[in-house]
């Protein structure tokens, strides 16, 4: 990696740079990112999905959240990177200390949003835009671009039709006096014109850009070679395909009009285009994001099918892993998960890398498995598996801590798991009035955590979409303050956890989906959540006297509904397993 940082230094010094901002992310700032655009990964070695370096003449720092932690300081080499915790120790406070006073730190504007632009500032630093990605430059085996074909994502699927969700949200353009709005954001653009697409993994998008104007009609910038006949009749009249290189004259032809761009999901370059051809940029949400997660009626139905098939797959895991897993690699354990789930003709594909942790593997937040760092599951071990599939009527995402035996485990072990099943059982059965946000339910899934002194380092639920990305927003439960209510039809994982890194780590994941509750004085609005994922919870990792009558009363309820639910669906040993594991507690 050193020969890397060396030669970007190089070109650094040729453009009259002092430093480099390196996002970790591209041209749609999507979480996913195709080979081409994995530059934070070629520059330092760190593979995770959130994260930032600096590069300057003399130092460099990579930075990531709570998630990545360990998994950076594993990937990263300390002899050439500084590595921080983002929020701890923010870039801008890092650029302060470490940059000559009025250094020039370049920036592509294209991968970076004015959100988190604006998060660097300092008045320490000069930021100046390039022309081009200096890594690219360095970059000589570089892949190239995704060119698989979109696919036609039908109404049995979407519920709405691409013409009406277009119409219903240019008339909310009309009623704001906006003309267009830029949208980036590529689920939004698979959303709205009901596409699907492989360009990137786990997340059915086609790379794209679209101009949504106030008339209901769409410019679509997109490779020509990815809209095959059928898509190109089915996105209709009111849809312009256009190649990417036409996208600056299209911007620039917006001049005296007022466009929505979104400030923390729009590369900053957009914002700077339109402001000097003469628009009127007016910073606002992405107009797909709230009505992208009020999940319609066909696709709740669709949720809760997708999660039945998906369960189906889980508990033939599950039975396997409790029966014959012994001595497997956590590699294998993927690879046997992933057949499970392909035996339904719907699997598309998993939702993310699984995370397929073997004891002091499973304390690394989001862990992805490689031969190197793969495990064996031995004996009395805490195994952590976080998974979900991509079905064309939903996307889930579920995680089960598993007690691998034969011994009983350790009363710290125990106490821990109870503590975050507990945190689970609650938050999945909260009621609350119309008009919260997630940061206000966020202490409902640490409360039992926090009693017994412990805590883990990320939020506790994220948005999912349908048959789009795992995280979505703007929905999510976290400490941190939002602004967004939840609402019917939202779906969200619910994920508390504990780790303990260098021995265990416990989530336990469930995915609930918003619905209106009869409850509510007075006629007030309330609501609560229906628990789509149905998977057993390991009973012997649970202490009774930690989980409390309460919290087992819910667990059992919980288990008796997987077995209803999914038992008629399995047959033989894993039916005897399933019935088993969803057995009552017995109260001491």
């Amino acid at each position: 990696m050193s020969d890397r940082l060396e030669a970007l230094r190089a070109v650094l010094t040729e453009t009259s740079l002092d430093g480099l901002i390196i996002p970790r992310s591209d041209e749609y700032l999507g979480e996913y990112v195709p080979a081409c655009a994995e530059r934070l990964a070629w520059i330092s070695g760190f593979t995770g999905s959130a994260g930032l370096a600096v590069a300057l003449a003399g130092k460099a720092a990579v930075f990531s959240d709570g998630r990545y932690i360990t998994q950076m300081d594993d990937q990263v080499d300390g002899a050439l990177w500084e590595r921080h915790h983002i929020t701890e120790a923010p870039p801008r406070l890092w650029l302060e200390k470490n940059a000559p006073e009025k250094a020039r730190i370049g920036y592509d504007p294209r991968i970076i949003s004015r959100s988190a632009l604006n998060a660097l500032h300092t008045d320490a630093v000069i930021f100046v835009p390039t022309p081009f990605n200096p890594v690219d430059a360095v970059w000589t085996d570089r892949p190239g671009p995704p060119s698989a074909p979109a696919r036609v994502h039908p109404l049995e699927f979407t519920g709405q039709s691409s013409e009406e969700k277009r119409h219903a949200l240019g008339a909310q353009l009309l009623e704001k006096g906006w003309q267009a709005a830029i949208i980036t954001d590529c689920t939004s653009v698979a959303w709205l014109l009901n596409i699907r697409g492989t360009d990137v993994p786990h997340t059915p998008v086609v790379l794209s850009f679209a101009i949504l104007h106030s008339n209901a009609q769409v410019d679509l910038f997109v490779d020509d070679a990815k809209i095959t006949p059928e898509v190109r009749n089915w996105l209709g009249d009111d849809v312009t395909i256009l190649p990417p290189d036409q996208l600056e004259a299209a911007l620039r032809a917006l001049k005296g009009q007022k466009v929505a761009v979104d400030p923390s999901a729009t590369p900053v370059w957009f914002s700077q285009t339109l402001d000097a051809a003469g628009a009127t940029v007016v910073e606002a949400a992405d107009p797909c994001a709230l009505p992208r997660a009020r999940k319609n009626a066909i696709e709740q139905q669709g949720a809760r099918a997708a999660h039945l098939r998906d369960a189906v797959a889980i508990c033939r895991f599950l039975h396997w892993l409790d029966t014959h897993a012994a001595g497997s690699t956590e590699l294998e354990l993927v690879e046997r998960l992933q057949a499970f789930r392909a035996e339904a003709p719907e699997y598309r594909d998993d939702s993310f890398d699984t995370i397929s942790g073997a004891g002091p593997n499973g304390a690394i937040i989001h862990y992805r498995v490689t031969p190197e760092t793969s495990r064996l599951l031995g004996a009395n071990t805490v195994y952590l598996v976080d998974s979900g599939a991509q079905y064309p009527d939903g996307t889930t995402d579920i995680t089960r801590t598993i007690w691998t035996g034969p011994d009983e485990p350790s009363v710290e072990i125990r106490e821990a798991f109870s503590r975050v099943l507990k945190g689970n059982l609650l938050l999945g059965r909260t009621r609350f009035p119309g008009g919260t946000t997630g940061s206000a339910l966020d202490v409902v899934a640490r409360y039992a955590l926090w009693q017994g002194g412990l805590d883990f380092d990320h939020g506790t639920g994220h948005g999912v979409g349908s048959y789009l990305s795992v995280h979505e927003g703007p929905q999510r439960i976290s400490k941190l303050p939002g602004t967004v209510p939840l609402e019917a039809g939202m779906i969200l994982s619910n994920e508390p956890g504990y780790y303990q890194p260098g021995s265990f780590g416990i989530r336990l994941e469930t995915l609930e989906m918003v619905r209106a509750s009869d409850v509510g004085q007075d006629g007030r609005n309330f609501l609560e959540f229906e628990t789509l994922t149905l998977a057993p919870f390991d009973r012997h990792l649970v202490d009774p006297a930690v989980m409390g009558p309460e919290a087992l009363d819910l667990l059992d309820f919980y288990h008796a509904t997987v077995l209803a639910e999914v038992g008629p669906l399995l047959s033989g040993e894993t039916a005897t397993w399933l019935a088993h594991a969803c057995s009552p507690i017995k109260r001491k």
